[in-house]
C-alpha cells in the first residue's frame, strides 16, 4: 500500500522533534508528499538512524536543502518517489518516475536518442535537436547522491528519487535553470545480510520478442563497522520499431528503388535496449560521528536504432507504418557510463561537515544514417542513385568534483549552510561522415581527378576543458515557532577552454587533387570566462500543524559554451563550406529568476492532503538550438528573454483503510518575451534552402504541454494472513506539444494523448508477484519530431529518377506493453 508521513520542518533541530511528534501509524497511511506521494526511506547515513528507520520505516524524510526534512514539511516544492514505490510499480527509468510530477515533462524518445527533461516549460530549443543529444536538454541538473552527473541511470535498488521544482542555483550550481533531479541509492546495511532478486519479462503488441530485466542486489554486513551493498540488473527490451529499407550495401545499390526488394534486408524491433547496470558501495561508521560510502557506479547501454516512427511521410512511395521508419541503414549506439564517488559526513558536535567527491567518465560511440543532412545541403550528392551517407560519432568525458559544505546543529533560531564546489570537465568528441562510393561517381561524372579510399567527407573534433569554482552558503532565522526566513548565495566562476576543426577531405582530394589520406585539422581556440552570483530567499509559515505556506525567491543558470565552428572566411572559395559568422561561434550563459508561492495542507485528519504552488519563471538570454547559414550545421544560439508562468496542484485521500485516490495537475505557460531574430530557419521548398524566420513576443515555447495530469487508485484486499491483493489503476494525460517555438518554420504539432496501467500485486512482504498492462488501450502517441513536414519532399538523381528525403518522422511512446514482474526479498 502506498503510504506517506511529514512533519513542518524548519532547518533547525526543532525538525527531529516534529518527526517524532508525527510517526503514527494513522498518519503514515494518510499523509502525501508534495506533488506526488509515493512512499521514501530514510537517508541519513549513521547506524543511529537506522534504527530510527527500523521502528518506522515509511517515514518520508529527504535531504534535498541539505538537510533531514520531511517531504511534506520542507517549505520549498519537492517530490520524492520511494524505493518500495519504485519496485512495486515497475518503475525502470527517469521517464516512467516523472510522468505523474506536475510540472514537469520528460520527452520519452527512447534510448537513442536522449531524455530531454523540461521543468515548469523551461526549454526554448526545437524538439528536433534533441536527437541523439546525452544531456537531458541541459535545463535541468541530475544527481548521483550528492555528485552532479547526467546519466538515465536504471533505477535498480534506489532508496527514492527527489525532483527539486523552480531554479536551484544556490545550493546546485550550474544547469538548474528548472530545477534538478536526485538519485538516492540505497546505503549498505550493518544490520543483516539480505537482498533481492527480481525478474520482469514482457512483450509489446506491436514487436515480436520477449523482453526481459532481471537482477540481484545483496548486502553483507563485514563487522559492526564495515557494510557491503552491490546489485546488477540486465534489461533486454526487444524493441517494437522496424526498418523495412535497409540497403544490402552502403554506396552499392540504390536506396530509392523500392520496388526492388533485392536492394534491402528488412530489420525488425531495432530500437532494442540491452543495458547493463551495476553498483557496489562499501560503507564505513566506526562511530556515530563519522560515516563514509565509497561507491562504484556502471552502466552500459546499446542499442540498434531509434524509437522514430516515419507513418506522416506522404511524399514515399509506398505506406509507412505507425512503429517503422524508412531510414537506410542500422543507427547503433552505445553509452558507457562509470562514477567513483567517495561521500563522508563527520559531526563536529555543532555542525557537520560533509564532503563529496566524484569521478566520472562517459565513453559514446554511435552511428547515423546522414544521407538526408547531405542531400539537403545541395551540394549534388542526391545525383549519385546509389547514395547513402552514414557517420561515426565519438565522445569521451571525464569530470571531477569536490564539493564540502558545513552545516550547522546548533539549538537555537539561527542555522547555517556553508560551502565551496569545484569542477572539472574534459570532453573530446569526433564526428566523421562516410559517403561510400560517391568519390568514384565524381570522378566519371563531375570531373573528379581521383578517388578517397577511406570515403570521409567530413571530419570535426571538438575539445573543451572546463574548470568551475563555486562558494554557496544558506543562513536561516526562525523568527518565531512558526516562521522561519532563509536567506542564501552562491559566487560562480567558470574558466572554458575549447578547440575545435572542420575538414572536408573527400571534397579537397577529389576535386583538388590533395592526397588520398589527407586530413588537415587546424584547429581553432575559442575561450570564454564569466562569474556571477546567485541569490534565494525563502520564508515560510506554519498556520497549523497541518497547513503550511512558503514563498521564494531563487535563481538559476548554465553556462554558455563554443559551438565549435570555424570562422568562415569570405574570400576562402570554397562550394562546400561549414563555418560560423561571427554571432554563431559561441553563446554565453543564461540565467532563470523564479518567484514562487506554495502551499502544502492536510485536512480531514490527515487522510486527505492538498498542495499546490504558483510561480512566475524570469528568464535571461535563453539558449536556443539553431543552425549555421553556411553548412547548416548545428549550432546554439541565445535567444532574446522568455517566461514561464503557472501552477501545480496535487490531491490525495484516502477513503478507507483499503482504498486511496491521488492526482496531478499543472498548468504551465511559458513564452518569448522579447523579439528574437533569425531564431529560426524555414525551408522554403522545392529544395532545402532556408530563411531566417524571427522570434515573436508572446511565441509559445515548445516542448512541454500547457496542460498535464494524472490520477492513480489503488485497493488493497487482504487475502490471508500474511498475504494481500493489491488493484492498481494509473492514468496519465497531456494536451499538445509544440515542435518549434511559436509553432513558426512549418513546425509541427504533436497532438495531446492519454496513457492507461492496469496492474494487480500479491505479495506477503517477502515475495511479491505483479501482472501488468502498460498503455492498456493502445495508444499510439507522438513525443519529439525529426525536422518538418516541409523536408516531406523529393529530389532527382542524374538519370531523373526520384530521391526521397526522409528527414521527417516523429518519436513515439511504447505501444501496449503486457508482463508479470516477480521478486524475492531475503
Amino acid at each position: 500500500m502506498m503510504t506517506d508521513i511529514s512533519a513542518k520542518c524548519n532547518p533547525t533541530k526543532r525538525t527531529k522533534n516534529m518527526i517524532g511528534r508525527k510517526t503514527t501509524l494513522k498518519t503514515m497511511l494518510f499523509v502525501a508528499a508534495s506533488t506526488i506521494p509515493f512512499a521514501a526511506q530514510a537517508q541519513q547515513a549513521a547506524p543511529a538512524d537506522e534504527a530510527a528507520e527500523a521502528k518506522d520505516e515509511n517515514i518520508i524524510i529527504v535531504t534535498a536543502t541539505r538537510r533531514e526534512g520531511t517531504v511534506q514539511d520542507v517549505p520549498i516544492n519537492i517530490s520524492a518517489v520511494g524505493g518500495a514505490e519504485l519496485e512495486a510499480r515497475g518503475l525502470d527509468n527517469i521517464r516512467e518516475v516523472a510522468a505523474t510530477v506536475p510540472g514537469v515533462y520528460i520527452l520519452d524518445q527512447g534510448t537513442r536518442s536522449g531524455t530531454p527533461i523540461v521543468f515548469r516549460g523551461l526549454n526554448a530549443t526545437g524538439l528536433g535537436s534533441f536527437d541523439g543529444n546525452n544531456n537531458g536538454g541541459g535545463a535541468v541538473a541530475t544527481y548521483v547522491g550528492d555528485i552532479p552527473l547526467y546519466v538515465d541511470l536504471r533505477l535498480n535498488d534506489m532508496e527514492r528519487v527527489e525532483f527539486l521544482l523552480g531554479p536551484q542555483g544556490t545550493l546546485y550550481g550550474a544547469g538548474t535553470l528548472g530545477g534538478a533531479i536526485r538519485y538516492i541509492p540505497t546505503k549498505p546495511k550493518f544490520d543483516a545480510i539480505g537482498g533481492e532478486v527480481r525478474a520482469d519479462l514482457y512483450t509489446y503488441s506491436s514487436g515480436s520478442g520477449i523482453s526481459t530485466d532481471t537482477g540481484i542486489t545483496l548486502n553483507v554486513p563485514l563487522s559492526d563497522s564495515l557494510a557491503f551493498r552491490g546489485s546488477i540488473d540486465y534489461a533486454n527490451d526487444r524493441g517494437f520499431i522496424d526498418y523495412p529499407y535497409i540497403v544490402t550495401g552502403i554506396g552499392t545499390v540504390n536506396p530509392d528503388d523500392i520496388a526492388n526488394a533485392g536492394n534491402f534486408k528488412p530489420s525488425k524491433d531495432l530500437n532494442t535496449d540491452d543495458t547493463v547496470s551495476a553498483r557496489a558501495a562499501l560503507r564505513f561508521s566506526p562511530s556515530s560521528a563519522f560515516d563514509a560510502t565509497l561507491t562504484y557506479y556502471f552502466q552500459n547501454a546499446e542499442t540498434e536504432g531509434r524509437q522514430f516512427s516515419q507513418s506522416r511521410l506522404s511524399n514515399f512511395p509506398v505506406e509507412i507504418g505507425k512503429y517503422e521508419n524508412a531510414l537506410r541503414v542500422k543507427e547503433p549506439n552505445r553509452r558507457k557510463t562509470q562514477l567513483v564517488s567517495l561521500e563522508a559526513e563527520l559531526d563536529l558536535g555543532f555542525a557537520s561537515l560533509v564532503s563529496a567527491t566524484g569521478y566520472s567518465r562517459h565513453d559514446e560511440l554511435g552511428n547515423r544514417d546522414q544521407t538526408d543532412l547531405l542531400i539537403s545541403l545541395e551540394y549534388s550528392y542526391e545525383q549519385f542513385p546509389n547514395f547513402t551517407a552514414i557517420t561515426e560519432e565519438r565522445d569521451k568525458t571525464e569530470i571531477f568534483t569536490q564539493e564540502a559544505r558545513l552545516v550547522s546543529n546548533i539549538d537555537g533560531p539561527f542555522s547555517f549552510i556553508v560551502g565551496g564546489f569545484y569542477n572539472n570537465a574534459k570532453v573530446r568528441a569526433l564526428s566523421t561522415e562516410f559517403t561510400p562510393g560517391y568519390d568514384q561517381f565524381a570522378v566519371d561524372e563531375f570531373g573528379g581527378v581521383q578517388l578517397r579510399p577511406d570515403s570521409i567527407e567530413y571530419i570535426a573534433p571538438f575539445n573543451s576543458d572546463l574548470t568551475e569554482y563555486a562558494g554557496f552558503g544558506e543562513l536561516s532565522y526562525q523568527l518565531s515557532y512558526a516562521w522561519q526566513v532563509t536567506v542564501g548565495g552562491r559566487y560562480y566562476n567558470y574558466d572554458l577552454k575549447t578547440e575545435s576543426a572542420v575538414d572536408l577531405p573527400l571534397f579537397n582530394t577529389v576535386f583538388l587533387g590533395d592526397p588520398q589520406d589527407q586530413l588537415i585539422l587546424n584547429f581553432t581556440p575559442a575561450n570564454q570566462k564569466d562569474d556571477g552570483f546567485l541569490f534565494k530567499f525563502n520564508t515560510s509559515y506554519e498556520f497549523t500543524s497541518d497547513v503550511l505556506m512558503y514563498a521564494t525567491v531563487s535563481q538559476g543558470f548554465r553556462i554558455g559554451n563554443s559551438n565549435g565552428l570555424d570562422p568562415c572566411d569570405p574570400n576562402s572559395g570554397q562550394v562546400q563550406n561549414i563555418c560560423g559568422l561571427p554571432n554563431e561561434l559561441e553563446y554565453t550563459a543564461d540565467k532563470t529568476t523564479n518567484y514562487e508561492l506554495g502551499f502544502k495542507t492536510q485536512w480531514l485528519d490527515r487522510k486527505l492532503t492538498l498542495n499546490g504552488a504558483f510561480y512566475y519563471i524570469d528568464w535571461k538570454g535563453p539558449q536556443v538550438a539553431s543552425a549555421t547559414i553556411n553548412g547548416s550545421s548545428p549550432i546554439t544560439i541565445n535567444g532574446a528573454g522568455a517566461e514561464s508562468k503557472g501552477f501545480e496542484v496535487f490531491g490525495s485521500w484516502q477513503v478507507t483503510d483499503a482504498l486511496n485516490l491521488r492526482g496531478t495537475y499543472s498548468y504551465t505557460d511559458a513564452q518569448l518575451t522579447d523579439l528574437s531574430p533569425s531564431l529560426l530557419n524555414l525551408l522554403t521548398p522545392p529544395g532545402f534552402g532556408t530563411t531566417p524566420v524571427d522570434g515573436q513576443a508572446g511565441d509559445r515555447l515548445p516542448g512541454s504541454p500547457k496542460h498535464q495530469g494524472s490520477f492513480f487508485a489503488d485497493y488493497e484486499l487482504p487475502v490471508s494472513d500474511n498475504w494481500d491483493l493489491t488493484f492498481s489503476y494509473g492514468m496519465t494525460i497531456h494536451s499538445n506539444v509544440l515542435t518549434r517555438t511559436g509553432n513558426r518554420a512549418g513546425a509541427l504539432v504533436l497532438p495531446g494523448f492519454d496513457t492507461h496501467n492496469f496492474q494487480v500485486n500479491l505479495s506477503d512482504g517477502d515475495w511479491s508477484v505483479t501482472a501488468y498492462v502498460n498503455n492498456a488501450f493502445n495508444t499510439f502517441g507522438e513525443t519529439g519530431v525529426r525536422g518538418t513536414p516541409l523536408f516531406d519532399q523529393s529530389v532527382s538523381d542524374i538519370n531523373g529518377d526520384p530521391v526521397f528525403a526522409r528527414t521527417f518522422g516523429t518519436f513515439v511512446s511504447p505501444p501496449r506493453q503486457m508482463g508479470v514482474r516477480v521478486s524475492r526479498k531475503f
